[in-house]
């Protein structure tokens, strides 16, 4: 069945290069199976399936911002001032216009990793993950930038239309983040990562409309009177990094 993955990246138009990429295999241990050499393991397989479904023709905006470039291996956004995500919460206010790029999704088991870069430069500036279902149910982390001495690092669930903020400070130097979103079924996780290799936990919460199809992917906006460049890259669907509690038992339903 492997061999018909490379039909498939005809149709797509998915190079070798970007799957390999994608589904993090050695380009000596791909190109020995490409060429016959020997089979690839189950594991591997199932990185270059989910990989295949890393498909950017099929994301879709809502919000589509002013200027962006899409290429096969980066997405980048200029944002335009005065757009963000808020609902209701201290500030009293809803915020409904960020720019947001994303896929559809049924599978309740999966994780999505990217890796994100940008020049902030005016308070409350940010870019990262989201999982956008309607105005009053999403999800988002990023880093939004505060002044010249520390930014947050924080994650916003919105539920039934009241956004929360859980953040931590870091120094205003740092300009490249990895963030890994994985979902088990309603249950949501969180990561963040300096070197897309040790990934720490920022978050796990439930989504109260999100126990069906979804839609994930990507966001950058400037809440305040500002515009900056948002770098998307390192991009892969894997099968779920976030593995099932291995303590105390559910309760029974």
């Amino acid at each position: 069945p492997w061999l018909g993955l490379f039909g498939i990246m005809d149709k797509k138009r998915v190079s070798t290069t970007t799957l390999i990429s994608r589904a993090c295999i050695s380009k000596t241990y791909a190109y020995q199976f490409i060429n016959g050499e020997r089979l690839p393991g189950r594991d591997i397989v199932i990185r270059m399936a989910f990989a295949m479904k890393l498909n950017i023709d099929k994301w879709k905006w809502t919000r589509k911002p002013a200027d962006f470039m899409i290429s096969e291996d980066k997405i980048e956004i200029i944002t335009n001032p005065h757009t963000d995500l808020w609902q209701r919460t201290y500030y009293h206010f809803r915020n409904d216009n960020a720019p947001v790029l994303q896929m559809e999704t049924d599978d309740k088991f999966f994780s999505f990793t990217v890796k994100t870069r940008f020049q902030c430069k005016c308070r409350f500036d940010q870019c990262g993950i989201v999982m956008y279902l309607d105005s009053e149910n999403w999800l988002k982390a990023s880093i939004e930038y505060e002044n010249d001495r520390f930014q947050h690092l924080g994650s916003v669930v919105t539920n039934n239309g009241y956004s929360d903020w859980a953040t931590t400070e870091i120094d205003t130097n740092i300009k490249s983040m990895w963030y890994r979103f994985s979902r088990r079924e309603d249950d949501y996780c969180i990561e963040c990562s300096e070197d897309g290799m040790i990934f720490k936990q920022m978050r796990v919460c439930h989504v109260w409309k999100g126990n069906d199809t979804i839609r994930f992917g990507i966001y950058a906006c400037s809440p305040e009177d500002s515009s900056f460049k948002a770098t998307f890259t390192n991009m892969k669907i894997t099968e779920c990094k976030w593995l099932a509690h291995d303590g105390q038992q559910p309760d029974s339903r």
